[in-house]
């Protein structure tokens, strides 16, 4: 029998292995036909008449559908598992986005974004629930953050693929931005299929491992559920926790800035240069992304590192934020684009280190509900971030405003992350 420690570490490199990279593609799919509705009004709101003010709605009408069957959704994932719910969310979102080529209105837009956002609720809370059932409470951050690395890797990809559609692919006469929808929406038809046969709900059923192996993970998690406050808590009383609630708050500050920012980038690099093409927008978009994948896996790496959360999650939208606000008031555009890339690693870095706070006080069904009440609320930043850039683009004939406005919801987030409690004091 190996020392426990061998064990462990064995154990925990061969999950990693097994799991992240697969849920990593996953998320990368269902990010990008979340987005790709920003890189498609470089030519959708011309063609479909779209105001600026309307395409901001649109974006977010996505998460009001999002909102409304998020909880829902996750208590009947922890209820069957992750393997046949996660595959449903999954081909049902593909069919959608594949759906949505065929829109011919902003009315027809607005059922259709929001039916994705009923289709996809459930997916991200989902897999960080699984995350916290493969991984020690030490490793969360590490793992969260290589997890949420596919959201940089969906810009990074996404961009230039999404902007080369709209350039070059009007196959049958149908516009680029229509088979934008068609072509990112069938991979996840797909994966949702081989996500039926390769993910393994829990420890003890993944035969994939040792037999000691499972046993030695098995027991860890369920030990670390039995010291979460909040074990045997029944719905009610999770949605009645303040803290809960005070998590969700600063999960919504952040995703103002992630989606404010995200859905109008490709809109705000024509700004800055006119004579751009769709596919040079997409690849100066590689930029931003690429920064943020690199500090995002080291900042939560450290985290892990030095196991301190607050801070960790805390001074990156403090620093986005700032820098945003700053880059809405430069005039000069290389140093605005500049002070855009601090923010967007500010943005993503931000996510390891916050979502391993929950796991300090919920576990198990309290687990299930509890994230999916902070995803769900903290997901109306994604109807408030675009519809506040679309209001202000509106108002004042520029994104400068929507930027500071983003700007300080981005400092607030850090704010609040500073005054949340951890340790004993959660108990």
């Amino acid at each position: 029998m190996p020392p426990a420690g061998d064990l462990g570490e064995r154990t925990v490199r061969k999950v990693g292995r097994r799991i992240l990279p697969f849920l990593f593609l996953l998320y990368v799919v269902a990010f990008l036909d979340r987005v790709n509705f920003g890189y498609a009004a470089l030519e959708m709101n011309s063609a479909l008449g779209l105001s600026a003010e309307v395409f901001g709605f649109l974006s977010g009408i996505f998460f009001i559908g999002y909102l409304l069957f998020e909880v829902p959704s996750n208590m009947i994932l922890q209820k069957i598992g992750a393997r046949i719910w996660i595959s449903r969310i999954i081909i049902s979102w593909g069919i959608v986005v594949i759906v949505t080529a065929a829109a011919s209105d902003a009315l027809q837009l607005a059922t259709l974004r929001f039916i994705l956002g009923v289709a996809e609720a459930g997916f991200f809370p989902g897999i960080i629930l699984y995350i916290t059932c493969w991984f020690r409470r030490k490793d969360l951050a590490g793992a969260v953050a290589l997890f949420m690395t596919a959201l940089a890797v969906s810009n990074i990809v996404g961009a230039p693929v999404s902007t080369w559609i709209l350039d070059n692919v009007q196959w049958f006469g149908i516009a680029g931005w229509r088979w934008l929808f068609i072509l990112e929406g069938l991979p996840a038809l797909v994966l949702g299929v081989v996500t039926y046969f390769y993910l393994t709900d829990k420890p003890k059923d993944a035969a994939w491992l040792e037999p000691d192996e499972r046993a030695w993970l098995s027991g860890v998690i369920e030990r670390e559920n039995r010291e979460a406050a909040g074990t045997d808590r029944g719905f009610w009383a999770v949605v009645r926790d303040i803290r809960v609630w005070h998590l969700a708050c600063i999960y919504c500050t952040v995703v103002i800035g992630l989606y404010g920012l995200g859905f109008w980038m490709p809109q705000i690099i024509r700004t800055m240069n006119p004579a751009f093409s769709n596919f040079e927008i997409g690849l100066v978009m590689i930029v931003p992304y690429a920064v943020a994948l690199g500090v995002m896996v080291a900042w939560g790496r450290h985290s892990d590192r030095t196991g301190e959360r607050i801070w960790h999650a805390a001074l990156p939208p403090i620093v986005g934020g700032v820098a945003l606000v700053a880059a809405g008031l430069l005039p000069v555009p290389v140093l605005a684009f500049a002070l855009i890339i601090v923010a967007t690693a500010g943005i993503y870095s931000e996510f390891g280190p916050f979502w391993t706070l929950p796991a300090v006080f919920l576990a198990e069904a309290a687990a299930a509900v509890g994230i999916a009440v902070i995803n769900s609320v903290g997901n109306l930043g994604g109807f408030i971030g675009p519809s506040l850039v679309g209001y202000l683009a509106k108002a004042t004939g520029s994104t400068d405003m929507g930027l500071i406005a983003i700007g300080a919801c981005l400092v607030l987030c850090g704010l609040l992350t500073l005054a949340v409690r951890t340790g004993e004091q959660l108990r």
